[in-house]
């Protein structure tokens, strides 16, 4: 592998894709168990979603070395524009081409499907690019676990069933608050990290604005509330066998003793991307209960 590639698999923060695809998983199963899907659906989905994260993932790490937020202390992985491995205006490009690539994923999917894809594409989008970037960023306001949580979860579940079934179930939107809650603690794992960098440059995340202590009890309970959001799911869909998703209870509690009792850069970059994994293995969970 060339060293610019893997440069460019840095830059687009692999750890975080499965918040990306797990969602679709998961918003397909409901499909499938409605008796509708459609590979080719699936399939755009699916990579729309992963380069719209990619896109996200690009325009962060360039506008937070604008700001000054990714400074060498940082104890997360080094970013690719603040330490000057790829040039800004290089970044800018990839930034484009990765949301060019999910439109024409999307391009599909509104055609087959209808308008409502359109608005849900563009408004990811434009919630990817604002998150650190524009006049007034919400990640630096406090908000970026709401937004992920709608975006992770809400939209990009019932987005995916929407896709193949064109309504819009009650199983799906019941389905996709755990699933969001857990993209969301993802990005808590990264804040808590962060929390001392960001403070210092104002950008005000819900660690810097809880404080150390309070940040590690935002992540348990995002974990206690995505694992009791399972009950009505198992109450919309009838069926007790998505209660197989506490199976992956263990790993949640690992990663909750992680995140609460070390400190260091390392071992949180670790606990990030475990979070990563737990949502993934949720959701992979989750999908097999609504089939079964």
């Amino acid at each position: 592998m060339s060293p610019a590639l893997r440069t460019w698999i840095l830059a687009a923060r692999p750890r975080t894709l499965p918040a990306a695809a797990a969602p679709v998983f998961v918003g397909t199963s409901v499909a499938i168990a409605a008796d509708t899907f459609g590979a080719l659906r699936f399939i755009c989905a699916l990579m729309g979603a992963l380069f719209i994260q990619i896109g996200t993932n690009l325009a962060n790490d360039y506008s937070d070395a604008r700001r000054g937020a990714d400074t060498e202390d940082r104890l997360g992985p080094v970013r690719v524009t603040a330490g000057g491995l790829v040039p800004p205006q290089h970044v800018l490009y990839g930034i484009w081409i990765s949301f060019g690539i999910a439109v024409l994923f999307g391009a599909y999917l509104i055609a087959v499907a209808g308008w409502e894809l359109l608005v849900i594409g563009v408004a990811s989008i434009i919630a990817g690019v604002l998150y650190t970037g524009g006049p007034k960023p919400y990640g630096y306001a406090g908000l970026g676990e709401v937004f992920v949580f709608l975006f992770f979860g809400v939209v990009a579940v019932a987005g995916s069933t929407y896709a193949q079934v064109e309504h819009w179930p009650s199983v799906a939107i019941f389905a996709s608050i755990p699933v969001g809650l857990l993209a969301a603690a993802v990005l808590v794992v990264n804040n808590v990290r962060d929390r001392e960098t960001d403070s210092r440059v104002g950008k005000n995340t819900l660690a810097v604005r809880l404080g150390p202590e309070r940040g590690r009890d935002l992540y348990t309970a995002t974990l206690v509330v995505a694992y009791l959001a399972v009950i009505p799911i198992a109450l919309a869909h009838h069926s007790p066998w998505v209660f197989i998703t506490w199976l992956s209870a263990p790993l949640a509690l690992k990663m909750n003793t992680t995140v609460r009792r070390h400190h260091d850069g390392p071992t949180l970059n670790g606990a990030l991307g475990g979070t990563a994994q737990l949502e993934l293995v949720f959701c992979v969970l989750l999908s097999a209960g609504i089939l079964i």
